[in-house]
Order: structure tokens, then sequence, then C-alpha cells
């Protein structure tokens, strides 16, 4: 069945997180199936990312190739699924201030309840790609107004990210974020920073909650959740492990598949069928008739 929670009860609950002590934990889910498995470990929101939404739909990388559309359509599918608030990658807003407004509207309506905007210019690529470009800033409070403009639920959360790291250093970056932040950004956020030092300076210099991404491979050094909520983070996310975690899992079954005729010598790394049924919700379904009656 559907998830029983409304769109703007998960709104709300998002917005009592940001209020509550303690870091947010948000784990990025690549499909629908891994969403369920996130909310079933107990996390408190779950993380569509652009980078593993583009892997895996479409099979390529986060190089501006997934539409807005596309990516809507992700949100829709997994958010009705979910009990627990989804916080969206919104990328650019997919264009200008016009554009920037009907993906807010749209990923609000697809039931997200929070969504992440950049100051990239279009095409845009991923934060921690070499050679990336930004928009002026004051653009990009054009577009954080329009943002705000376009929601209907103001429960619904804006988070401002900056990519001027790379760009320009870590003080226009963290100027950036306090801009934003005095736009109206409910959350503001530095991509890639370099260095435990830059992760420590951060909070000390911006006065928003902030939200921090755990990117395994990337160019930022990989905290515990505990040392970001001491240093002041609010939240923290990992956007790409279940597709690296899932990459690696179904190599190896395939070789050892190839290998042996057969994947019974992996089988202690799966979970039963009857545990499948039970995360697909078979049994429900199948007594939907008789619960009609």
């Amino acid at each position: 069945m559907n998830a029983k929670v409304t769109p703007k009860e998960k709104n709300r609950l998002i917005r009592e997180l940001l209020s509550r002590p303690g870091i947010i934990r948000s784990l990025g889910a690549h499909d629908v199936f891994t969403a369920l498995l996130i909310e079933r470990a107990g996390f408190e929101t779950v993380f569509i990312g652009g980078f593993g939404t583009s892997a895996s739909l479409l099979g390529l990388p986060d190089l501006n190739f997934l539409t807005m559309s596309e990516m809507c359509d992700a949100v829709r599918r997994m958010s009705r699924r979910l009990s627990v608030p989804l916080i969206a990658d919104g990328d650019t807003g997919h264009g200008d201030l016009h554009n920037c407004y009907r993906t807010v509207a749209e990923f609000e309506l697809a039931g997200a309840s929070g969504i992440i905007l950049e100051d990239q210019v279009v095409p845009k690529r991923c934060g921690h790609f070499e050679g990336k470009e930004v928009i002026d800033a004051d653009e990009m409070v054009r577009k954080l107004k329009a943002a705000q403009k376009a929601r209907s639920d103001p429960d619904f959360i804006i988070i401002a990210r900056t990519d001027a790291r790379e760009v320009y250093g870590l003080d226009e970056a963290i100027r950036r974020v306090c801009l934003y932040g005095d736009a109206g950004a409910d959350v503001v956020f530095v991509e890639a920073p370099q260095s435990v030092n830059e992760l420590e300076v951060i909070p000390r210099k911006v006065p928003y909650p902030l939200f921090v991404n755990m990117l395994t491979g990337g160019k930022t050094p990989l905290l515990k959740a505990q040392d970001l909520e001491q240093m002041g983070y609010k939240i923290v996310v990992y956007p790409i492990d279940t597709l690296l975690v899932t990459a690696k899992a179904v190599i190896e079954m395939s070789n050892c598949l190839r290998r042996e005729g057969t994947t019974l010598s992996v089988s202690d790394r799966m979970i039963s069928f009857q545990e499948l049924k039970t995360i697909l919700g078979v049994d429900e379904w199948l007594s939907f008739r008789d619960q009609l009656e």
C-alpha cells in the first residue's frame, strides 16, 4: 500500500526535525526499493539526488542529462511509498527564474518535503567534479525568492547550495550562503569543502542551519554524523553509498553466477525471498480484496 502519511504531515515533520536538537541523518536512495529499505532502517528522511537518479534511471553521469520532468517523476514515485520526508535535488532549478519557480512547484506537488537549489550555471555538473561555474550571487538570491513564491506550504523547506568553494574559494562560498540565508533559504549548504578545517570554519561563520554532504570518494573528508553535529551542522546526507554498495554486490553476484553456474556461494549476502515479500507488502496486497468485504 502507499504511504498513509500525507505530504503536509511529512512537511510538518521536517520542520519539526529542524527545530529539534540533534543532527538529521539522510541517506540517498537511487530508486524506490532502496528508499523503502532506508526508511525501514530508521532514517528520519530520505534523499533523492541527481547523481543516483541519473545513474539508475538513465545509466548516465550527473552532467545535466536528467530533465526536470524525469526527476519530478522519480520524486513522485518515491514519495508515494514513503512515510518519512523526502529531500529532493533540484539542481539549478533546471534553468532561469521561471524554470526554478516551476521546478519548486512541481517537486512540492510530487510529494517532496524539501528541495536543494544550487548556484551553478546551466548545464551543471556533479558538485565534486572539476570545471564548475557559478552564477552571480544576486541572481541566485532572485531564484530563491522565486522558489519561496512557488511553494504553497510554508513547511516545505528550501535548501540553498553554493558551488563557489572550488571556483572562488571558501570565503566567497561562506559569503554566498549567508546571503542566501538572508534571502529566506531555510537551510544553506557549502558544497565540497576540502578539509576538516574548512568543515569546522563554516559553522563558525554561518548563522543559519547547515547541510553537509558526505560523498564517498569525493573532495570532502568523511566524518561521523556525531562529529558533524558537534561542529554545528543540522543535516548530513550520504548521497551515493547505496548506489556504490549495490553496484559492488551485483558485480560480485554476476561474476559468481558466470563462474560457478549458481549464486549459492553468495546467498549469505542476500535477503530471503520472504523478507523481500515483506518489504514489498505482498501479503497486504494479496489480502486487499478481503479488506473490501
